[in-house]
């Protein structure tokens, strides 16, 4: 018997976040001290370090690129179960950039729809086994492939990822709320390149092009922030999946019930702060997930649509540019 399909309608829209841009900061920041007082050595460690084998910074910026995708759409991807759905349509973004979370290298590469810049933040060493677990090569042939791709790195990556990245990579800074630490790192070099992230890589990403790309528009995929509806934190399988540990239930963009951590829920918070903050079109092309979210609806600061959509809008010019360049092509066609 052949499986019924499963339509989902997005919840209406409601023209304001129950809970105010000061809350959802508040929130966001809530781990901030834990943060701080368990990474704090390996930070120091790190700038160190990563200073000596690839210093001084500046002369590796990510303000290299600058401007470079100046009032043009730039999509940014997360690494949530719903890129397993859609990132397929990413071989159609054409000069649409595509800014991902290095979590995804694996993933992407194996659709062949690699990013424009893949960034990391994250000073553990698991972000190493992350650039290819779950993906269909064996571990060489992915760090093989990184040296035609570009790596954003936080000055306080782990020195052993950078170490196996062969392609280019470029430095920046993130503000860090204590103060002896800030001193530490200008102590080691002023570098004052800073991507505000709200404590997680798709928050540089969005820094990162809408700050330093120039995007007017961000297309936000994989930000699911929670697990999926057969409990699967990514796109492919990974160790998160083995167990959940303590999770919170909470609404997804169709009014459903899903699981999440409540790390992931704050950090799905600050980007609805900047989202109705920050000036610019946000949209949610995830496909799924709690970006948006609410019980009462989606909040209007955040555009709910297929990726597909979100790509023939930002190209739609071009489907008639046979007859823009040929006045006595054949084809006649209007785009609406």
């Amino acid at each position: 018997m052949k499986k019924a399909e499963i339509y989902l309608e997005y919840m209406p829209y409601i023209d304001y976040a129950p809970k105010s841009p000061k809350q959802l900061h508040q929130e966001a920041c809530v781990n901030d001290d834990i943060t701080i007082s368990s990474w704090r050595k390996t930070w120091e460690k790190n700038v160190k370090m990563n200073h000596e084998l690839f210093g001084p910074f500046e002369n590796k910026s990510i303000g290299k690129f600058y401007g470079k995708a100046h009032q043009k759409p730039v999509v940014i991807a997360g690494a949530g179960p719903s890129l397993k759905n859609n990132a397929h349509e990413l071989k159609k973004r054409k000069d649409v950039t595509l800014v991902s979370c290095l979590h995804n290298f694996h993933f992407l590469e194996d659709i062949e729809c690699p990013a424009d810049y893949y960034v990391t933040l994250d000073a553990g060493e698991v972000t190493i086994e992350e650039v290819y677990e779950g993906g269909s090569k064996k571990e060489d042939e992915y760090w093989s492939i990184t040296k035609d791709r570009k790596l954003l790195a936080y000055v306080g990556t782990s020195p052993n990822l950078l170490k196996k990245w062969q392609g280019e990579i470029y430095f920046y800074n993130a503000p860090v709320p204590d103060k002896d630490f800030m001193k530490y790192c200008d102590d080691i070099e002023i570098f004052n390149t800073y991507l505000s992230t709200g404590g997680n890589v798709l928050g540089a990403s969005l820094y990162f092009a809408k700050a330093f790309l120039g995007a007017s528009i961000i297309g936000f995929i994989g930000a699911d922030f929670c697990f999926s509806y057969d409990k699967k934190f990514h796109a492919w399988n990974s160790k998160y999946d083995e167990k959940l540990g303590h999770v919170i239930r909470t609404k997804d963009v169709f009014g459903n019930s899903v699981y999440t951590w409540q790390s992931y829920h704050n950090f799905k918070g600050w980007f609805e702060y900047i989202t109705l903050s920050v000036p610019g079109v946000y949209y949610n092309c995830s496909e799924g997930g709690t970006l948006g979210a609410y019980a009462e609806g989606n909040i209007r600061s955040i555009y709910q649509l297929p990726l597909a959509d979100f790509l023939r809008q930002m190209n739609m010019y071009e489907e008639i540019e046979a007859q823009a360049k040929n006045t006595k092509v054949v084809e006649k066609k209007l785009l609406f």
